[in-house]
């Protein structure tokens, strides 16, 4: 296929950019029968210049700000831009705004074309030159041609000038498609124009509408024709098998080739702006096809001067689909003028915390990284993202984000992407809870992985906690006795006396059939001193022999298993169990019984709600 170079193409009214058009390509781009009748371009008008090995596509944007809209909907995927003045006219207001819009939409490269060289003098052209690049900073190293549609001046340099601009599209991203117009077609069904900001797309591709809506790609119209397949940068007409009656999209809406992140309403952009700005106000924001209001804030100072760039917050009153590096357009509160051009920074920002030193410094660090891989490695500081979300606001398919992280350095776990110090940290905090527990309760075996999980990474996404307690597991540093996890050194072992002593001990639980023994009881039944025995119970606790329900009054662990397991049976069928039900099934006092839900409600078997206790982690008393 022949490379795709696309050209936004800006000019006052009737500064000449449709016969320089024409004289480049053969091609009227004013070509809806409206802008005819009115004399001048309202909607984007499309050239095409087949060169060589590529084509050129001419983007003729409207020449009045009232259109700013549709000419943002057709930048998507622009990297360069020709501004045409004519060299009798010289600049007018309206190729200021231009200039001031270009500038915002921070392309690769504006070139300059003076038109209407056959009527100015050669001295007038070289003025005109020079007021162009002295009083606009941004024209300073820009290519000037001089050309006349009419004697064929400069259109030849011009055109070969055009046939080298390299290749900038991304077609490598996933695809991802701004709908600016839907219509339907008879016999075809429904049709969407729009321009594709990245990557590609084939006949029976299954897109995902920005609903999450799956929808087949039937046909393709690329560049006004006929074709197999629709590249970044190009214009593209898309029949897809949508019922337009049923379904609702509109202009704005967008397709992708894979299932959309979640829009945002909070981003963190990098702000230039053209008028003066105070820390808040009310804006129109334009991205691509989409138009919506909100709040700009700026982040680091009370005001700002035209021309000066600042950390800035958008707060949307619309959500946007919105990915790090792409460019807004802001205006006033009422739409009248532009105040601004922004850079998406980060998508879904924070709403507390938004100003403190660690933040800008963080800020800072995205700005200035160039590429997926610098940033992917800012992102994973000290969290864990989902692979999903990481995938989007990079645009990045699933092979890209794992030569990323392969050549970062860092891991992946099913949904999730983290880095080795992360890991360490979250590990460091499993193990540091662990033990502090095992000191404040000594007379436990240990913590469940649900309540282990709540006590050291409770923000954390748990099914990468429960993964990293399993790979402490498979190291040694921790250990799980009949489903209590416990440090390695938590582990203690009865002597030749001990084992003895035991056997009376099992066999007084055995006679009280199963029910709770204080420490005094014990002591009296088997003639032994109160703190000796007193701490040989709380060493069996430690061994998992027995467990203390309240301090001194112990149940045979076995004991408490078998009334969870109970207690499972009887809330199968419905949400709870009451103290009350309990007591019957086991026929114990209430006092007893009390204690016992009381302790299962502390270890987080149970919760209680009102009158009742419902399960809470079915897994702790898992053998």
């Amino acid at each position: 296929r022949p490379d795709l170079r696309n050209v936004a193409i800006v000019a006052h009214v009737d500064h000449g950019k449709t016969a320089l058009l024409q004289a480049l390509t053969g091609t009227h781009t004013a070509h809806l029968p409206e802008e005819k009748k009115r004399g001048m371009t309202i909607d984007l008008g499309y050239a095409y210049l087949p060169l060589k090995d590529q084509i050129l596509g001419f983007i003729d944007v409207p020449g009045h700000e009232r259109f700013l809209a549709n000419m943002l909907a057709g930048l998507g995927g622009i990297h360069y831009a020709m501004l045409i003045v004519a060299a009798d006219e010289g600049v007018q207001a309206q190729t200021i705004e231009h200039l001031n819009i270009l500038s915002l939409l921070q392309l690769q490269e504006i070139m300059v074309v003076i038109t209407k060289a056959d009527r100015a003098d050669a001295q007038q052209i070289h003025a005109l030159e020079q007021q162009l690049r002295q009083h606009y900073a941004i024209l300073a190293n820009s290519k000037f041609f001089v050309t006349s549609a009419t004697t064929g001046q400069g259109i030849e340099t011009l055109r070969d000038y055009l046939a080298q601009l390299p290749e900038l599209s991304e077609t490598e991203k996933p695809f991802r498609y701004a709908i600016d117009r839907i219509f339907t077609i008879k016999g075809a069904g429904t049709v969407v124009t729009g321009t594709a900001f990245a990557g590609k797309v084939t006949i029976d591709d299954e897109l995902y509408l920005s609903n999450g809506q799956k929808v087949r790609v039937k046909n393709i119209h690329a560049q006004n024709e006929q074709s197999t397949e629709g590249l970044a940068g190009q214009r593209l007409a898309l029949n897809i098998n949508l019922d337009f009656d049923r379904t609702l999209i509109e202009r704005g809406d967008w397709l992708f080739s894979q299932p959309p992140a979640k829009a945002t309403d909070r981003v963190t952009v990098w702000l230039e702006n053209q008028i003066p700005l105070n820390e808040s106000q009310s804006v129109h924001i334009y991205h691509a096809a989409s138009h919506t209001i909100g709040k700009l804030t700026l982040l680091q100072q009370p005001k700002l001067a035209p021309q000066q760039q600042a950390l800035a917050e958008l707060i949307l009153e619309q959500p946007l689909f919105l990915a790090h590096g792409d460019k807004i357009i802001l205006r006033n509160s009422n739409s009248t003028a532009v105040l601004g051009g922004a850079k998406v920074i980060e998508i879904h920002s924070p709403k507390r915390h938004k100003r403190t030193e660690a933040r800008f410094d963080y800020l800072r660090q995205l700005i200035q990284a160039e590429t997926p891989e610098k940033r992917t490695a800012l992102y994973l500081q000290n969290q864990a993202v989902e692979v999903e979300q990481l995938m989007w606001i990079e645009q990045l398919t699933d092979s890209q984000l794992n030569d990323i992280l392969e050549k970062n350095g860092d891991i992946r776990f099913q949904s999730w992407c983290f880095n080795a110090e992360y890991r360490t940290q979250q590990t460091s905090k499993l193990l540091t809870a662990l033990a502090q527990y095992h000191e404040q309760h000594p007379d436990q075996l240990g913590l469940g992985k649900a309540r282990l999980y709540r006590i050291a990474a409770l923000n954390q996404p748990e099914k990468l906690i429960y993964h990293f307690i399993d790979e402490l597991l498979a190291k040694n540093q921790l250990q799980q006795t009949r489903g209590w996890l416990h440090t390695a050194d938590h582990k203690i072992q009865f002597n030749e006396q001990e084992r003895a002593l035991w056997q009376q001990v099992l066999e007084q639980f055995e006679q009280h059939n199963g029910q709770a023994l204080w420490v005094r009881d014990l002591a009296g039944l088997l003639g032994q001193e109160e703190s000796a025995m007193r701490n040989f119970l709380y060493k069996a606790g430690k061994l998992g022999y027995l467990t203390a329900v309240v301090k001194d009054r112990f149940f045979l662990t076995e004991n408490i298993y078998a009334t969870a397991r109970l207690i499972k049976q009887l809330v199968a069928d419905k949400e709870g169990i009451s103290v009350n039900e309990l007591r019957d099934a086991l026929q114990f006092g209430r006092k007893m019984t009390v204690q016992l839900v009381e302790y299962f409600d502390r270890c987080g078997f149970l919760r209680r709600k009102g009158n009742i206790h419902v399960l809470r982690d079915a897994d702790v008393f898992d053998l």
